[in-house]
């Protein structure tokens, strides 16, 4: 573990610019460390190989450590893990450009545990969102680390499907571990701090800029063993963590959907070219070859649950009303049309349905049907 003058250290570096991993590991030759390459003159610096830009930076006032840099190295939950420690994520060393220190808020042992990504839509449709959710509950109960980037929507599902299995889940970061984002996710990130870790390559005080996304994007595929893509438009920025995945030889997941269902096409997309069309956890851990990790874990729940069981004294016009809505939203029009009851009695029963648990509203006026019920 780095002390906090160390520290400080790989903070003034990570924020120089000019130094990759390359450069660093040429400069560390002849001076040594971190704290070694900032306190050289610049005679020293320019003769170990550093870049003009980051002698400059190392010679201006910028590189001294901020108060808030100080405070931040204060709590033991705080951890650099620049890439000469031996703690440093082994997976993303495949990195061509691999990050030369990460930040890290948690437990600095959950990056080199077995993870799966699961990525997709930021705006889901309710039926997404709870598969999201139900995958990553089924899997962390393995002892499979979920890892996410704490987005809106089917990252967030993610995230707390883990958690709520007690299981290990790692929110890498597009902004400085300091910056959550979107913010009424603090709480949520407060949560994966105590069962996982928060990640980011970025300074503090990085804010969420769109150029930081595919960076992050990058960390999210190579940090893990796979990618799973539930609902993703088919210019969806899950697409980008999907092909890095591939690029670096991950395996690539997909759960199919509707035909009508914007959001099913990036995954369809994906489908076709070779992604593994995923329906239960089995799909995941039979091409991943879990046995050795999950030997003492519980078995794990089959997947997304099937819809919850109809009462048996359901009206038969109930019945044949959610049997026509199917699993895919649609409104009450729709509905009218494709059993012939008449408008008010859809509205009536439709929230009868609603009141006992079958259906839930969706945006639109529309409904979808419940997959699973909640804990």
């Amino acid at each position: 573990m780095l002390r906090a003058e160390e520290m400080l250290a790989w903070m003034a570096l990570s924020r120089a610019p000019a130094l990759d991993v390359p450069t660093l590991s040429s400069v560390f030759e002849k001076l040594l460390d971190a704290r070694g390459i900032i306190d050289a003159t610049d005679t020293a610096q320019r003769g170990a190989g550093v870049p003009r830009e980051a002698r400059e930076f190392f010679a201006g006032s910028a590189s001294a450590p901020s108060a808030a840099e100080r405070v931040w190295t204060q709590n033991p939950q705080h951890h650099m893990l620049p890439f000469t420690d031996a703690r440093y994520p082994q997976l993303l060393r495949a990195l061509d450009r691999m990050p030369a220190v990460l930040y890290v808020v948690g437990n600095v042992e959950a990056l080199n545990d077995p993870q799966l990504a699961i990525v997709g839509s930021r705006n889901p449709t309710p039926t997404g969102r709870d598969i999201a959710f139900e995958f990553a509950e089924g899997l962390a109960a393995c002892g499979l680390g979920i890892t996410s980037g704490l987005a809106d929507g089917i990252d967030s599902a993610a995230h707390r499907g883990a958690l709520a299995a007690q299981g290990i889940t790692v929110a890498v970061l597009g902004s400085g571990v300091d910056v959550i984002y979107p913010s009424h996710n603090r709480g949520l990130s407060e949560q994966i701090c105590r069962q996982g870790a928060l990640v980011s390559e970025f300074p503090l005080g990085t804010p969420p800029r769109r150029a930081n996304f595919p960076r992050r994007n990058r960390i999210i595929a190579t940090l893990t063993l796979g990618t799973l893509v539930v609902e993703a438009a088919r210019r969806s920025g899950s697409l980008i963590t999907a092909r890095l995945a591939a690029d670096h030889n991950r395996e690539l997941f997909a759960v199919p959907g509707s035909i009508r269902n914007p959001l099913s096409r990036g995954c369809h997309e994906l489908l076709r070219h070779g992604a593994k069309l995923t329906e239960t956890t089995a799909d995941i851990l039979s091409e991943l070859n879990f046995s050795a990790f999950f030997a003492d874990a519980r078995t794990p729940p089959a997947g997304p649950k099937p819809p919850l069981s109809l009462e048996a004294g359901m009206d038969k016009e109930h019945k044949i009303l959610l049997d026509a809505l199917g699993f895919d939203s649609a409104d009450l029009d729709s509905l009218v049309v494709r059993t012939g009851f008449k408008p008010e009695a859809v509205s009536s029963m439709m929230l009868i349905l609603e009141l006992e648990g079958h259906v839930q509203a969706a945006p639109g006026g529309r409904y979808s049907r419940v997959v699973r019920s909640r804990r």
